[in-house]
């Protein structure tokens, strides 16, 4: 699946959001979405964006889930879960953030 990069962005500000679900931002958090970053191609200018992303969490009414295109929702889930297992704790905050996100995807 091809994203455009204002999609790719909009893929980076939600995985975002979902690391600062705990209020904290863990070094195997930010690993995988540097290597995320790297792996989607971002430009020098769309990394600083992510990377200002783990140090203040991106704007909650710039992260709607119904703005998500239907064929990038499943995309979109499995990143915000592997960000949330990155750093082999799952904390309820973050359980129930995923079921929210999943349920509002109507993704199964």
């Amino acid at each position: 699946m091809e994203l455009t990069p204002a999609e790719r962005l909009d893929l980076m500000k939600f995985v975002c959001s979902f690391v600062w679900t705990d209020l904290k931002v863990t070094q195997e958090e930010r690993d995988l979405v540097m290597r995320t970053c790297g792996q989607l191609g971002l430009s020098a200018e769309e990394t600083a964006q992510v990377e200002g992303w783990l140090e203040v969490p991106p704007p909650a009414d710039e992260v709607d889930p119904f703005r998500i295109p239907r064929e990038h929702r499943e995309l979109f889930l499995k990143m915000a879960e592997a960000v949330v297992q990155a750093d082999g704790k799952v904390v309820p905050a973050e359980s129930e953030s995923l079921r929210l996100f999943r349920d509002l995807l109507a993704v199964d």
